[in-house]
């Protein structure tokens, strides 16, 4: 079957989702994350694009960038095939990362230019893993408090006022009302755990360190493994990875 046409932006902006194969996490350290926001800031300053929001989340992040110089597939392919590389050589993997082509949906109006950034920041909010957007170190939410350099804010602010103090509070004001739209057809994304998160599950409740797991008795492995498989947000490879079980051993505890 024939690709649809991707539709295009008369304003040039664009809301971006990439996910990754099979759910599997794009994420799986802090290393990953911070290299991602560097490949996206160099090539941010190499092609000339704007970027005005992002969240990187376990499995999937969403970007929203005004596309420049270049259009949006030649910007993602090239992002996605640096980052690809060099997540497949730190974790040690080949093959594919990403599910497909990436997802898009123009923006052109204010509207919901600002309802779209809005959606973008409350990610891990509606999927559970903060209870404040400021509290996610992985969004561009505090970029726009004058933390980071990648995103634009001046653009966004300057359609709240000139006024940049006042601006920012009318970001925050936007940031705390709800909002119960679907954007690409998502309505609430699943939550995705950390590895640190799942590690401090196993200590509270278990007392045992999860990377020495391989050395416990086969109940207590078993007891461990059943209670991580039916956490939401725990895949069988992280599971694996943060263990040193085999996804084949993992997959069979019932």
């Amino acid at each position: 079957m024939a690709r649809t046409g991707r539709k295009k932006s008369a304003s040039g902006i664009y809301h971006i989702m990439v996910r990754g194969i099979n759910k599997q996490n794009i994420f799986l350290q802090e290393e990953d994350y911070l290299k991602y926001l560097n490949i996206l800031g160099d090539y941010k300053n190499e092609i000339a694009f704007d970027l005005y929001a992002y969240c990187l989340m376990g499995n999937h992040l969403h970007l929203l960038l005004n596309e420049g110089n270049e259009d949006i597939s030649n910007i993602m392919k090239r992002i996605g095939v640096s980052y690809v590389s060099w997540f497949n050589w730190q974790h040690n993997r080949n093959g594919h990362l990403f599910q497909g082509r990436f997802r898009s949906e123009p923006v052109e109006n204010d509207k919901y230019l600002l309802a779209v950034l809005r959606y973008i920041h409350q990610n891990p909010i509606k999927a559970g893993m903060v209870k404040s957007i400021g509290d996610y170190e992985w969004s561009s939410y505090r970029e726009y408090m004058g933390q980071g350099e990648i995103v634009n804010t001046e653009y966004i602010l300057g359609t709240f006022s000139k006024d940049r103090k006042k601006a920012v509070q009318m970001f925050q004001d936007l940031h705390k009302r709800e909002d119960e739209n679907t954007y690409m057809g998502v309505a609430k994304e699943k939550k995705s755990l950390s590895d640190g998160e799942i590690r401090e599950l196993v200590l509270k409740n278990y007392k045992v360190s999860l990377i020495d797991l391989v050395k416990e008795k086969k109940e207590l492995q078993d007891e461990i493994i059943l209670y991580l498989k039916k956490k939401e947000g725990v895949s069988l490879r992280q599971l694996s990875r943060l263990s040193g079980l085999t996804v084949h051993r993992i997959y069979k505890v019932e």
